[in-house]
């Protein structure tokens, strides 16, 4: 799946939508500190008010919602596993009884927990869903409408929600005409902020596809693994963090710990381009060729056999490949930082050829070539010689 396709999902998650169909919710709640179910229910979405359903939609938004290789993970499940939750979430996904249904989630449920209490206590949410995609039409001319035709993608989404003590007020009785403590006792669910959740299959341009399963993590480069390689049975993933922390190793192990910030716009350039023109295909990913072809193209001149062997002691592999989207900051947004004890600077990639670093009667300045006058506080700073 790319940012599309989620996008395109997440979108959906709306009352009185037609192209998205909730069947089923299964709840789940798990007391903190122990690995036991306190309690289940199961109930058909229809039946919950509008105010219920409301929440539940957002929550499910967020579960959908955060970059790719950052937040969001396509993993490829596992070829074998104990229980294999593929099976599974199959099983449950083509389920025709509630019963049937309910007891595959609940091996999900007991996968999740497994050796694993939480600090709180949690509630497991699965629904099972509809997803119905337009078909594009192939002309504007043509009489029936780009809905007559659909891409119909079945699939089950899971959120998981720590629940939070309530809250302890004082109120005012106005016919009573006193102050009055109150007290609740009902803990109440975070559905704003999802732990972490999944999305079985994985539907790419309407099509499903049962040998992947989007996992959504907490926190951005803060996926569990435990999750992902026992719970959900995927096979390993590398954070786009990591990605950037390993092209950056590379880098210095062949030219060298310094760099013309030209230098590196020209580097961040050239992967840009690479990004951009695979936008609307399978993520493009970065060989120690490639890395060798990129920093020559940027004006370093570097030996393939230093980029080779920088790789394969950085990632301990021979063929590894690095994600190209992961490596480039956001290109046209102030994301790369320059640091000093005075002041930092936040500057875009595709701006950095307009950065220098200069020596002047043994003082080091950074210098930034602008095209109009800078202001301060409003005033407009005076140009002042360089000598």
């Amino acid at each position: 799946m790319d940012k599309k396709d989620i996008a395109g999902i997440r979108r959906q998650f709306k009352l009185d939508n037609d192209l998205l169909k909730i069947s089923d919710i299964f709840n789940v709640y798990i007391m903190k500190e122990t690995t036991d179910i306190y309690h289940h229910q199961s109930q058909t979405f229809e039946m919950l008010d509008r105010d219920q359903q409301e929440l539940f939609m957002n929550n499910f938004k967020k579960v959908l919602t955060g970059q790719l290789d950052e937040k969001l993970f396509e993993l490829k499940f596992q070829r074998e596993a104990e229980d294999h939750s593929q099976l599974i979430l199959h099983k449950g996904l083509l389920s025709s009884e509630i019963e049937d249904w309910k007891a595959e989630m609940l091996k999900m449920t007991e996968k999740i927990i497994s050796d694993n209490p939480y600090e709180k206590d949690v509630v497991i949410t699965f629904i099972r869903a509809e997803y119905l995609k337009p078909t594009k039409r192939r002309n504007d001319e043509a009489e029936e409408s780009e809905r007559d035709a659909v891409y119909s993608n079945p699939f089950i989404l899971c959120s998981i929600n720590k629940t939070e003590e309530p809250k302890k007020e004082i109120q005012f009785d106005y016919v009573e005409k006193e102050f009055k403590y109150k007290i609740e006792v009902d803990p109440v669910i975070d559905l704003k902020n999802p732990m972490s959740g999944f999305l079985f299959p994985c539907i790419t341009e309407g099509t499903s596809d049962v040998n992947h399963v989007l996992y959504s993590a907490g926190k951005a480069n803060e996926p569990d693994y435990r999750f992902i390689e026992d719970v959900l049975n995927g096979e390993e993933v590398m954070t786009a963090k990591e990605d950037k922390a390993v092209f950056e190793e590379v880098i210095k192990d062949v030219v060298g710990d310094q760099m013309n910030p030209s230098t590196l716009a020209n580097v961040y350039g050239e992967i840009n381009r690479v990004v951009e023109e695979n936008e609307d295909d399978e993520p493009p990913k970065l060989d120690y060729k490639d890395v060798e072809r990129v920093l020559t193209q940027s004006g370093e001149q570097v030996d393939s056999e230093k980029v080779k062997t920088a790789f394969q002691r950085v990632t301990q592999e021979d063929a590894y490949e690095l994600k190209a989207s992961s490596i480039v900051p956001k290109y046209k947004s102030k994301s790369i930082k320059i640091n000093t004890k005075i002041a930092n600077i936040s500057i875009s990639p595709q701006d950095l050829q307009y950065v220098k670093q200069v020596n002047n009667k043994g003082k080091r300045y950074i210098m930034i070539e602008v095209e109009e006058d800078a202001e301060i506080d409003g005033f407009k700073m005076l140009p002042e010689a360089f000598d």
